[in-house]
């Protein structure tokens, strides 16, 4: 699953969204929403977890998370502190959504290869503006 999280302005109005599909690329799902002014590392995380939501209404066991935040997706793997306030939340609340899972793995990657739920996150950052 692919997902992104941005604002416009950081902080500012912030959106998050997600594109669920198979290992072969078959889309199973997108989500997006506005979720009112954040930081882009609140909203890469608000990101993380509406796709973890709609993965598991989906039925999935498993999950292979794909974003553009390297610090996002260091924070989930352990490598870096979670040290700003409102960041720990919703750390915590991404390795509880994760512990759902039987396998799942998170890497970032660049901005240009994420471009399906970059867009899903503009696009619901315009249907709010």
């Amino acid at each position: 699953m692919h997902v992104d999280g941005g604002a416009r302005g950081n902080p500012g109005p912030a959106a998050a969204g997600a594109v669920i599909s198979t290992p072969d690329g078959e889309v199973l799902g997108e989500a997006a929403e506005a979720i009112g002014v954040a930081t882009n590392n609140v909203a890469e995380y608000r990101g993380l977890l509406l796709g973890l939501e709609h993965a598991r209404a989906l039925g999935a066991s498993e999950v292979e998370v794909i974003n553009d935040s390297e610090l996002v997706a260091k924070q989930v793997n352990g490598a870096y502190k979670v040290k700003h306030p409102d960041m720990k939340p919703l750390h915590a609340a991404a390795l509880k959504a994760l512990d759902g899972f039987e396998r799942w793995s998170i890497r970032s990657v660049p901005r240009a290869q994420n471009a399906g739920a970059d867009a899903l996150v503009n696009q619901a950052l315009d249907a709010h503006s």
